[in-house]
């Protein structure tokens, strides 16, 4: 703000949404600021912890077990390699759950900086996203020994990995911006989305192949294309389908095998237009973060 600019002009300034190309720009002046706040992030989970980042090995180790022996033990369950096929469904929705709610509060939880400090609101939930690849990064240190142990081999296919994540990554920060917009001005957004990741858990096929979806449903005289909503209405249903195709294969096959590239492609649009939707709300609304919080 220069000697001729007032307080009301700067704030008028900064209640304008920028131009996309400068706020790009402006964000990666500013990545040092994002990489300290991921730094803090890791630092804040892991801080007094006995277990520190052997817990996030450890947590959906113990979450496969469990699923293991209801489906297992408990009842018959013909998928071959179970422990495998739903470890790869816990770690992925594991990332997208925890970037989603603790995003939706990266806004809200840090008032006192936003309040007396300039800088990109946008670091904020980007930082938070970018801390839970971290973790899911570390958690894949037991995946891959997990799948060699039930016989599964890591072929080429694997390097889709990085494809599938940044597909997932583009997926979550639309939602987070979105989420993290509404939880500005409705601080009860978060506990909706509380139920909706319940319903979501089981609404994915996490713990059951996506193969297994009827193809058609009649609902209240109805005759719905049940595959094809989950499909389309439920991205993170084939994101992990992606990441189980290219490290377990599929459960008539279990063996990796390459993605349909129209399929990823499809995936990939609708990744792209959450998050740059996603971002034009933010970005509309970001101007009144400051009086809001």
């Amino acid at each position: 703000m220069t000697a001729q600019e007032s307080p009301f002009t700067y704030r008028v300034y900064a209640n304008r949404p920028r131009p996309m190309r400068e706020a790009l720009r402006e964000i990666w002046r500013y990545r040092g600021l994002l990489q300290n706040l991921v730094l803090r992030d890791l630092k804040v989970r892991y801080k007094n912890s006995v277990l520190g980042v052997l817990w996030s090995l450890l947590n959906p180790l113990l979450m496969m077990m469990v699923f293991t022996i209801v489906f297992t033990v408990f009842r018959h369950n013909p998928i071959p390699h179970f422990p495998a096929f739903v470890l790869i469904g816990i770690l992925s929705w594991n990332l997208f759950v925890a970037s989603i709610m603790s995003g939706t509060n990266s806004i809200v939880m840090n008032a006192p900086l936003i309040t007396k400090v300039y800088f990109p609101r946008e670091i904020l939930p980007i930082a938070v996203v970018l801390s839970n690849t971290v973790n899911f990064l570390l958690a894949l240190l037991v995946l891959f020994p997990v799948l060699l142990l039930q016989g599964l081999p890591i072929t080429i296919h694997a390097l889709w990995i990085p494809v599938i994540l940044l597909i997932q990554i583009c997926f979550m920060l639309g939602l987070v911006f979105i989420f993290s917009t509404m939880q500005v001005f409705y601080r009860d957004t978060i506990m909706v989305l509380d139920v909706l990741m319940l319903a979501g858990f089981f609404l994915t096929p996490i713990f059951y192949p996506l193969e297994t979806i009827p193809a058609t449903k009649e609902v209240w005289g109805m005759v719905l294309p049940v595959h094809r909503l989950v499909r389309w209405l439920n991205p993170m249903a084939s994101i992990i389908d992606s990441y189980r195709i290219v490290l377990y294969g599929t459960t008539q096959a279990p063996h990796p095998a390459p993605p349909a590239l129209d399929f990823m492609l499809r995936t990939g649009v609708t990744a792209l237009l959450v998050l740059w939707f996603g971002w034009m709300v933010f970005r509309r609304y970001s101007g009144r973060f400051g009086e809001e919080v």
